[in-house]
């Protein structure tokens, strides 16, 4: 099969509407022109990242290993160490995607970078923190990467009324994302009623999936049915609600951009597993999908672009129904989830300052 048409496949997700993003930063994404080849040919429309990406690109990338020596004498602290060595890169790719960002008037072309896991608790601290890195980064088409915790909910509101841009991360259950939802709102309600524009202020809560299903499907036995449906039924249930909620009304007459869907953990966990099930099962207009390169290139090879989120949207309300009825509580599962998606976090956080050491 020739590249034009694999690369189609991927193509056809933007034209029904869904935005791929990447989930990978490194120096040499950028320095072998591999992302400007995935803006261009795949259509890829932004870039996340985090601690555990940056781990293992510091570890791995000889560029980032030379450059750890000046460094060391240059800045006193590993922090300021790790923020010098990446920071640059996370300019270069806001700029590469900066043509984008301008052509879709503010709605796509975003990439993200994650304040430090150890203010996740500390709502005042993580307020700054966005300010600092928005103004030192510099990038309109930045997102500031906030956890879904209660004192990150509590931050959102802040930093989006203070026009800065947001991915709130680490959501697994339906709680989160209404938590996020109304502090998204109460920001920009905010900045209306202080006169200020909600224009071009972009915000996304990103749904973390696969690790919804290895949880649940630990608690089920080996061959039932319901293994594997959970987060994906869920995931569609969150969107059917996105599509009913009328109450973003008044913000959308003056411009505001909606806070969007973003499905993230979506690498599948096993090898039984068709390795694009999480991609092809939760494709929908006005959503994002943020898939690692192994997924990317999946999809590229053989991925099947069809709408898929509105599918069987009351069956997916009574599969969860069936798993409440066997005592599998979702919100129970989503809060053990973000406490150990915290943790993975803080122990690559505290790994990769190591490096810089």
């Amino acid at each position: 099969m020739n590249n034009m048409l694999e690369h189609s496949r991927l193509q056809a997700v933007g034209r029904l509407g869904q935005q791929i993003w990447l989930d990978n930063l490194s120096r040499d994404l950028l320095a072998s022109g591999r992302l400007a080849e995935l803006i261009a040919e795949d259509g890829v429309q932004g870039l996340t990242s985090n601690p555990a990406i940056f781990y293992q690109a510091i570890q791995h990338d000889p560029a980032y290993q030379a450059a750890l020596p000046l460094l060391r004498t240059a800045h006193a602290t590993p922090e300021a160490r790790f923020e010098a060595l990446v920071i640059p890169d996370v300019q270069r790719a806001c700029d590469l995607f900066a043509p984008l960002y301008r052509d879709s008037d503010g709605r796509a072309g975003f990439v993200s970078f994650e304040v430090s896991p150890r203010l996740a608790h500390d709502a005042d601290a993580t307020v700054a923190e966005a300010k600092r890195l928005w103004t030192l980064i510099a990038r309109p088409n930045l997102m500031i990467k906030i956890p879904a915790t209660t004192a990150g909910i509590a931050a959102l509101e802040q930093v989006i009324y203070a026009g800065i841009n947001v991915n709130m991360t680490l959501i697994f259950a339906a709680s989160q994302i209404q938590a996020v939802r109304a502090a998204h709102r109460r920001g920009l309600a905010r900045r209306l009623q202080d006169k200020l524009s909600v224009q071009r202020i972009a915000s996304v809560a990103s749904v973390f999936i696969s690790r919804i299903d290895v949880a649940v499907d630990a608690l089920l036995p080996d061959g039932d049915p319901l293994r594997g449906q959970a987060a994906m039924a869920a995931a569609r249930i969150a969107y059917a609600d996105w599509q009913q909620d009328s109450g973003f009304g008044v913000f959308a007459a003056f411009g505001a951009t909606p806070q969007w869907l973003l499905w993230a953990s979506t690498a599948t966990k096993t090898a039984a597993e068709r390795d694009v099930r999480y991609v092809e099962g939760l494709i929908g207009a006005d959503t994002i999908n943020t898939v690692p390169d192994a997924t990317l290139a999946a999809f590229r090879a053989h991925g099947v672009a069809e709408t898929t989120l509105t599918r069987q949207v009351e069956g997916e309300r009574a599969l969860l129904a069936q798993l409440a009825h066997r005592g599998i509580d979702l919100e129970t599962i989503g809060e053990q989830l973000l406490a150990a998606g915290l943790l993975q976090f803080e122990q690559a956080f505290s790994k990769l300052l190591a490096l810089t050491e």
